[in-house]
């Protein structure tokens, strides 16, 4: 069966493009606004609409087959691709991406995707951006298991040698700013792990000596006893700090892993992970820095993990992060990975090499890229799977939920 066109439409995602380093500088919130001037590249404002394109193939059959290209609300910071503008990138699309496919048999996933995420301008030495690679490529799987009649979990399962879960994959669920009434949408829905929590400004959020991170996780511990809706409910306690416990104690990973330890005192009996604990402003002294605090907490037996996140961005860099045991999970932010391959890959290397995946992504994507990516979880079993788009917890987490569920039914019936 061959593609016989490709169609572009502009979209709207479920969240914002943030200036991530405004926001660092002190951009303060204004409702659901920034006030301050944007510092990186591309941005107009510290915060405006995100944006993405869904990329149509049309078979010869008349089905359709899609995925969308959409990038992290933190676009332009810690080494990821600039901002992504609709306007600007549909036109690469239709010249340059739609010629590799149009008129041409679908054969396998991986040849499929490989033709779009592994090309490299020849005179510039660029690939295309990461957004691009990232919607193309879940449209090839799509296709792919069109034509076959399968599902796309099926699909990756026959070509890496998987097995599919026969359960859902623990989700993870964000909050936003609003930490604490969708604390509350999380444990009435009973999120596997919660909350993320945004805590991104030391003064407002973090607090000068990390009091304010201490007083949330005692809220959420008690309110997750007191309102647990299920004896035996046990969720992962999941916070994302944006480096600011760097600044907050000087990169210092003595001291960072200590106070972590505090902390995960304070969540007790739940599990703690802490996400980003630094950011030293570019990968190699990322890399030592995650790895020299994951050192003290496991040699002082504290009960919690940290998780890479800035400059842990391609599937070059998951591999290099787990070798040197920069963290004790890996997230797997799959825009910034460019095509899906990758973070199908990125999943099946953490497993093999001791490092826990986290299937992440962002709230800035959109429903597609989301339920293509449950069918990532569902064929490659990482330990968490993000509940996106959007921080308003009930869409995102209903979108991830469903889509397995579905899985999971479909599978069933089959038999």
């Amino acid at each position: 069966m061959k593609i016989t066109q490709v169609i572009c439409a502009p979209g709207k995602t479920g969240f914002f493009f943030d200036d991530q380093k405004a926001i660092k500088n002190g951009a303060k919130n204004d409702g659901a606004f920034y006030e301050g001037t944007p510092v990186t590249p591309g941005f107009t404002a510290v915060r405006q609409a995100g944006e993405s394109i869904s990329v149509i193939f049309v078979l010869e059959n008349g089905a359709m087959a899609y995925g969308d290209c959409a990038a992290v609300q933190y676009s332009g910071a810690g080494g990821r691709d600039p901002l992504f503008l609709a306007k600007d990138f549909i036109p690469v699309i239709e010249k340059e991406i739609a010629p590799l496919y149009v008129g041409k048999e679908i054969t396998t996933f991986r040849e499929m995707a490989d033709r779009t995420d592994k090309y490299v301008d020849p005179k510039t030495g660029q690939k295309y951006h990461t957004a691009i690679r990232y919607g193309v490529t879940q449209a090839c799987l799509d296709a792919v298991a069109k034509s076959r009649g399968v599902l796309m979990a099926e699909v990756i399962a026959d070509e890496y040698g998987t097995k599919i879960s026969d359960t859902i994959i623990p989700i993870f669920s964000q909050s936003g700013d609003d930490r604490y009434l969708n604390a509350d949408k999380m444990i009435m829905k009973a999120a596997d792990v919660l909350p993320h929590a945004l805590f991104n400004h030391v003064e407002t959020k973090v607090g000068l000596k990390g009091e304010k991170i201490k007083e949330y996780v005692e809220w959420l511990r008690n309110r997750i006893q007191k309102l647990k809706p299920f004896e035996g409910y046990n969720p992962t306690i999941h916070i994302d700090v944006y480096g600011t416990l760097g600044i907050v104690f000087n990169n210092d990973p003595e001291a960072i892993a200590h106070y972590i330890g505090e902390v995960a005192a304070i969540a007790a009996p739940f599990k703690l992970r802490v996400e980003g604990p630094v950011d030293m402003g570019e990968r190699e002294a990322q890399i030592k820095a995650l790895r020299d605090i994951r050192a003290v907490i496991d040699r002082e037996g504290i009960n919690a993990e940290i998780v890479a996140d800035e400059w842990c961005n391609t599937l070059e860099d998951i591999v290099d992060f787990s070798k040197e045991k920069s963290g004790h999970m890996a997230q797997i932010k799959t825009p910034d990975l460019g095509g899906i391959n990758n973070a199908i890959e990125a999943v099946l290397y953490c497993k093999e090499h001791g490092m826990g995946a986290y299937l992440g992504g962002t709230c800035n994507e959109t429903n597609r890229s989301a339920e293509v990516c449950a069918h990532i979880a569902m064929a490659t079993q990482p330990v968490q799977y993000l509940a996106k788009p959007g921080m308003g917890v009930d869409e995102g987490y209903m979108i991830v939920f469903n889509e397995m569920s579905r899985i999971l039914a479909i599978r069933e019936a089959k038999k």
